[in-house]
């Protein structure tokens, strides 16, 4: 059975949910199976990582290099992915994607194609003993969890959340081959001339081991400052809840919750944060949730594995301090 991981780079790096997605297959591949890694590139920055994903385990990495790829279009990505196909000695079985912008768009485009079946926003993969790989999902707000079976010989595509792997590690030996394959793009149908940023961290909202989110809490823009600050300190991102998006305390790119993004981070630090429901939604699942609220009875508390009752306005200068002090 021959298993591809579609790997995805962010300006130039590689994101790290595709060493996630490799651990995953890993998981569930059986004695003979084979597994590739896809890159596609859009320059010479890009390419480049292909030497980090040949350490990680798998048995070639193949390449599609062309400026097409620089920017995302569902066209010509889905074409590279099945240019890279017929590159392999053995049609894909099983095709592996992040649970990102990218790939909740591309995953069932390439289902579509290939006539193949797919899951979405796995967190859990494991093989029974009938052979059937199952794979786990979240559902109503983390409340219930849905396992999803599929037959070793049928084609499948599978996005999978970040942080909810680890990632993919270096293995000692010879790095993988890496190898490019040819190319031909179909006639544009959209052309990206540019695109905007309205938010820009260093660390990827959804891949963020850490994240301090604020909420209505906050009371007005400037009070993100301070949470910007401790995140920066524990090498984490900002987020926030949908009230404070609304009440125009931040850009709505920072949301997490129903409406928002799923987050899965180790530390979600939650300041003025109520809880409702909607925002439990996209962070619950989190490994470690601290919940910093004025009011004892917010419902975030039911959540939190630890609770600050008072104002986040003199408890996060006094965690930010505690870390500028800490050698």
């Amino acid at each position: 059975m021959q298993h591809v991981v579609v790997a995805e780079c962010r300006d130039g790096k590689l994101r790290r949910v595709s060493l996630e997605a490799i651990a995953a297959a890993r998981q569930c591949m059986a004695d003979g199976d084979t597994l590739a890694v896809l890159l596609l590139a859009g320059g010479a920055e890009d390419a480049a990582e292909a030497t980090h994903l040949a350490c990680r385990g798998p048995d070639e990495v193949i390449v599609i290099d062309h400026p097409i790829l620089a920017r995302y279009t569902p066209e010509a990505f889905a074409a590279a992915l099945l240019a890279a196909a017929e590159a392999l000695p053995m049609a894909p079985s099983a095709w592996w994607l992040g649970h990102t912008a990218i790939g909740r768009d591309l995953a069932p485009r390439l289902a579509a194609r290939l006539g193949a079946g797919q899951v979405s926003d796995a967190i859990g993969v494991a093989t029974g003993a009938d052979g059937r790989v199952r794979f786990t999902r979240a559902l109503h707000a983390g409340k219930a969890l849905e396992q999803r079976a599929l037959l070793p010989g049928d084609p499948w595509v599978v996005t999978v959340r970040p942080n909810n792997f680890p990632p993919a590690a270096e293995r000692a030996g010879p790095a993988a081959p890496i190898r490019s394959a040819a190319f031909n793009p179909p006639p544009p149908i959209v052309r990206v001339r540019d695109v905007v940023r309205r938010v820009s961290t260093a660390v990827d909202l959804t891949e963020a081991r850490v994240i301090v989110a604020g909420g209505r809490g906050v009371k007005h823009a400037d009070g993100f400052a301070p949470l910007a600050k401790l995140a920066s300190l524990l090498g984490g991102a900002v987020g926030a809840s949908r009230g404070a998006c609304d009440a125009g305390y931040c850009d709505y790119a920072l949301q997490i919750g129903q409406t928002g993004k799923t987050v899965t981070p180790d530390l979600y630090i939650a300041c003025g944060i109520s809880g409702a429901v909607q925002h439990l939604a996209g962070m619950s699942r989190s490994r470690v949730i601290v919940a910093i609220n004025k009011d004892p009875d917010a419902p975030i508390f039911s959540v939190a594995d630890y609770g600050i009752v008072g104002d986040l306005f003199e408890i996060v200068p006094l965690l930010i301090n505690e870390l500028i002090s800490t050698p």
